[in-house]
């Protein structure tokens, strides 16, 4: 980085937003950069990792206790206190509430938000219009309809348009999902498995919509079932025209609510496996829609396009996350710079308005990178979460081994029941997959990670589905 840079860069001060491995990440990235910044914790939280961090590294007036996580009015207040002049959300939490980045930005004292302009993740945030700017880009996108639907004809047509791209898929059974447009949470959504059926539920969908959100408008989706989920990063710098893409991922290994274990990069090794369609192409194809629609939007930030693919090598946009992933794939790296990218740094470099200073030629790929995520919970009774205390964490280092965790590794550690039971990331990098499978499987089988509840029960991890599920990653 030139002096220039690096002076405009340490004029600045980052509030951490957020708790754990992230907020480590984070104070890590701003110390790589020069610049200062202040983590917050709230009492559960006292014994994290990201606490001691921000004490061990932070300067001044680097560390604060808040009530809560979720409070924008104290965090405001933290912010003032020690002097930010940035306020890094890191993910969950405020990282894709633009209205949390609105005020950030257009307060008494304003400040910068690292992450996409509130408008870009209001945009992109709106699952309806990012599937309308979609279509209207030509990026494929799961069947059904792109806006709320009142008229109880062209619900039914498009039910029996979906209906009719399954059959073609070749699923046995097919389904349409009916959904109250304004609802959330789960709320207002059947499954239609006969489309004979489809009026009557359209009709108890509508009322229900009407009576409980005062909108009657319905969505008609399809439910794709067979596919694997993968992923592109974007990165774009305040100018928005020259976004470059880091790679995809795929994140098809999942507990059964559907959240994200293991995360492989790149998303397909076609070189490596033999898939039934031709997958270097899918990779292309949403590497190029993924920044099509970065460009039309004058994406500025780091973001990731999130991407089904069927088992026929059918691509469709899912969603757009406005924001730093968990994920963190070991492939890609930066002409003329040391080591694979740090996105974070990246996301905080040209957050405080640094250019991007490199183009899609500048950026490499090399070998393969699995990402465990290392979380206290039962996989054997539906990943319920495990609570007690964690008493040896300990790993043997390795050269293609990266860890990032919160949990000390010298002092027991209780688990805070407020927060999801996540301990540590772990990143294994091989020159191909079958080294990058096995390095993994060798981490997983040296990996010490002990604990008993108040029961005297022993920790309950999912070590044991991680090192099951390694061997049919990238496959179908």
């Amino acid at each position: 980085m030139e002096t220039s840079q690096k002076d405009s860069l340490q004029q600045h001060k980052v509030l951490v937003a957020n708790r754990g491995e992230i907020a480590i990440r984070i104070m890590r990235a701003c110390r790589k950069l020069g610049v200062a910044f202040t983590a917050i914790f709230t009492a559960e939280d006292a014994a994290s990792g990201h606490v001691r961090y921000a004490r061990e590294n932070g300067g001044e007036r680097s560390l604060f206790r808040v009530s809560s996580y979720h409070d924008a009015n104290e965090l405001m207040s933290v912010a003032d206190q020690a002097g930010c002049t940035a306020v890094h959300p890191g993910y969950g939490f405020f990282a894709e509430d633009f209205r949390f980045a609105r005020r950030v930005t257009r307060r008494d004292r304003k400040m910068i938000f690292i992450g996409p302009s509130w408008k870009i993740i209001r945009e992109l945030g709106d699952k309806i219009n990012t599937k309308r700017l979609a279509r209207s880009l030509d990026v494929p996108t799961v069947p059904g309809s792109d806006r709320p639907i009142y008229d109880e004809m062209e619900a039914e047509r498009i039910a029996r348009s979906v209906f009719e791209f399954q059959v073609q898929q070749g699923i046995k059974r097919p389904l349409v999902l009916v959904k109250a447009s304004a609802g959330g949470g789960g709320m207002g959504i059947e499954e239609v498995y006969d489309i004979d059926n489809f009026r009557s539920v359209y009709r108890r969908i509508r009322n229900y919509a009407l009576r409980q959100f005062k909108d009657e408008g319905v969505l008609i989706e399809q439910r794709i079932t067979d596919f694997n989920h993968l992923e592109v990063q974007i990165v774009s710098d305040r100018s928005g025209k020259n976004p470059v893409h880091f790679g995809t991922r795929n994140c098809s290994i999942q507990s059964t609510g559907l959240q994200k274990r293991v995360e492989v990069a790149p998303g397909f090794v076609p070189a490596q496996m033999d898939y039934s369609f031709d997958a270097a192409k899918v990779l292309q194809d949403i590497v190029h829609y993924s920044l099509t629609m970065a460009r039309k939007v004058g994406y500025d930030n780091v973001g990731t396009w999130e991407w089904i693919v069927t088992r026929q090598g059918e691509p469709f946009l899912m969603e757009v996350n406005t924001r730093i992933q968990v994920e963190n794939g070991r492939i890609s790296s930066i002409r003329n710079h040391e080591g694979p990218v740090d996105l974070i740094a990246e996301q905080i470099r040209i957050g405080l308005g640094e250019p991007l200073g490199y183009t899609q030629d500048d950026v490499t790929f090399d070998g393969v990178g699995i990402e465990y995520r290392l979380i206290a919970e039962d996989p054997e009774h539906g990943f319920t979460p495990w609570v007690g205390r964690i008493e040896r964490f300990a790993w043997k280092e390795e050269p293609w081994l990266t860890m990032l965790t919160h949990v000390p590794t010298d002092t027991p550690y209780e688990i805070p029941t407020e927060f999801d039971p996540n301990l540590a990331l772990a990143i294994i990098w091989g020159k191909d997959l079958a080294e990058a499978r096995e390095r993994g499987v060798s981490f997983l089988d040296n990996l010490h990670l002990e604990g008993r509840n108040n029961a005297g029960e022993a920790l309950k991890s999912n070590v044991d589905f991680l090192r099951a599920n390694t061997a049919r990653t990238l496959r179908f």
